[in-house]
């Protein structure tokens, strides 16, 4: 199912009593996002949040503020179209085993390639919804980001942000294109922060504009169907274009259109579209930001954002976000991103049964992993894999457990941890890269990780005993009790 706007989305919120409106003033500068925190904080993530009447310094807004959109598990799947995350966890394993792959390079390749023939390949149109309103700055409009209800989140953070952008860019040398999410601080109404980190793609292809001097064209849209906010945000491989993701998450191709004042191509139904360009050498300080780790992440030197044009919708609507201490919405949209692809770990890894990443860990902190446990330190070798997959480099702790312990109950996880290791023969650590929002590391993007083998073990893991049994009651009486109490089997 294709969403034909963000508001379509939010009406079939709506319809399943997902989506509360919020009529009354509220203030973009910390108010509105203490309200959402405390919803994102209820019970399974709350409700989406559709604020009427925000304000911007004591001024109401013209653009409804929604929130929280994607905070549940079930909001998430209908975002994207399912009933359930795992439906489409099917659909990546069957475009697999349409023709196994002998590797991880090549189940990647097989990947995509799958996915450009399900309804991804984009088209191109010449008018667009995302450009009912056109404010051109270069011809002296004086519709500024300030009149966008962005919101400042926390009390110490460096000003607004642009919290839920997709950032558009290309590669001036391949064409490639990607489309990220990289925070934005507001400067003033024509400037922000470009908060691309080393390790990200659109950082790389602005050190390519950097070397050859040309300024660098990038596009941010806000809004439209929210399968591409999804695409921006999962860890995608190489080459694997977030457009075409985006199609076969929503089964139908993106349509796509020029930007007014730049070079680039966004998709047409989004809600706004910050048209502009990064500038060689120019780099402004950025934050502090209240981050996703629970922290104020420090100032640092990054790019500068110049606006050229401001595009939208008529009856458009300013989508955002707020992170901070979990859970938060983004731990939703983080744990189907590892459940969708869960069938390309298991292909390199086919001892894998589950995995999840808990909401203490914000994001890669802490991975916990099942495993069909078959011969000795084979949790080790699954441990090193992961850390050489992509964005999984930056997990800070990696707990592997046996098949029948179930990875999304963080207690029964700490239970085997704390029943099942001895410190020193079980855990191993690690130089690796790391997330450079982690404050911890002693040098930024530089530290260690560290591996906990809680499976049962095996001879020839220097262990030189009988492994106990689990407590486990007989199933017969089980069965007997449920009877008793009225349960049904």
């Amino acid at each position: 199912m294709a969403f034909q706007s963000f508001r379509s989305f939010l009406e079939q919120l709506e319809r399943t009593g997902e989506l509360q409106r919020i009529v009354q003033p509220v203030d973009s500068d910390l108010v509105l996002a203490e309200w959402a925190n405390r919803e994102m904080k209820s019970s399974g993530g709350g409700k989406a949040l559709l604020f009427e009447n925000a304000f911007i310094d004591g001024k109401r807004s013209k653009f409804s503020v929604a929130i929280n959109t994607m905070g549940s598990r079930k909001r998430v799947a209908t975002a994207l179209g399912v009933n359930d995350i795992a439906d489409l966890a099917q659909e990546v394993q069957l475009i697999l085993k349409a023709k196994p792959p002998t590797d991880l390079r090549e189940g990647w390749s097989l990947l995509k390639q799958g996915i450009h023939l399900l309804h991804a390949r984009p088209k191109h149109v010449s008018k667009a919804e995302c450009q009912e309103v056109i404010h051109n700055v270069l011809d002296g409009d004086d519709f500024s980001l300030h009149d966008l209800p962005i919101l400042k989140c926390w009390p110490k953070d460096g000003g607004r942000f642009i919290t839920l952008p997709n950032v558009h860019t290309r590669d001036p040398e391949s064409g490639a294109r990607n489309v990220g999410m990289y925070r934005m601080q507001v400067y003033d109404g024509r400037t922000t922060g470009m908060h691309w980190q080393v390790h990200k793609v659109g950082a790389r292809h602005g050190k390519v504009y950097y070397e050859r001097g040309e300024r660098m064209p990038v596009a941010v849209t806000l809004g439209g169907d929210p399968a591409y906010t999804f695409a921006a945000t999962a860890p995608l491989p190489d080459g694997l274009d977030e457009i075409l993701f985006a199609g076969f998450l929503r089964k139908k191709s993106v349509e796509l259109v020029k930007c007014k004042t730049i070079d680039l191509e966004v998709p047409a139904d989004v809600d706004f579209v910050l048209e502009g360009f990064v500038q060689p050498g120019e780099t402004r300080p950025e934050g502090p930001f209240g981050d996703h780790t629970g922290f104020y992440t420090a100032v640092e030197e990054y790019p500068v954002f110049h606006v050229t044009a401001i595009t939208h919708r008529r009856d458009a609507l300013y989508p955002t976000t707020i992170v901070g201490p979990p859970p938060m919405e983004d731990f939703y949209m983080g744990d189907a991103t590892v459940r969708i692809f869960l069938p390309v770990f298991r292909m390199n890894f086919p001892e894998i049964v589950d995995m999840t990443l808990p909401p203490e860990g914000v994001f890669h902190n802490l991975v916990f992993v099942s495993i069909r446990k078959q011969y000795p330190y084979q949790a080790f070798k699954v441990m090193h894999g992961l850390w050489g997959m992509g964005q999984m480099m930056f997990s800070k702790y990696i707990v592997v457990v046996d098949e029948d312990c179930d990875v999304h109950n963080t207690s029964e996880v700490l239970f085997r941890m704390c029943a099942n290791t001895d410190p020193e023969r079980d855990s191993t650590i690690i130089r690796n890269p790391s997330d450079s929002l982690d404050h911890a590391p002693t040098e930024q993007n530089i530290g260690s990780h560290m591996g906990i083998d809680a499976t049962r073990k095996l001879a020839g893991e220097n262990y030189h005993r009988p492994w106990p049994e689990l407590l486990k009651m007989d199933e017969r009486v089980q069965a007997m009790v449920d009877s008793l109490q009225g349960k049904s089997p």
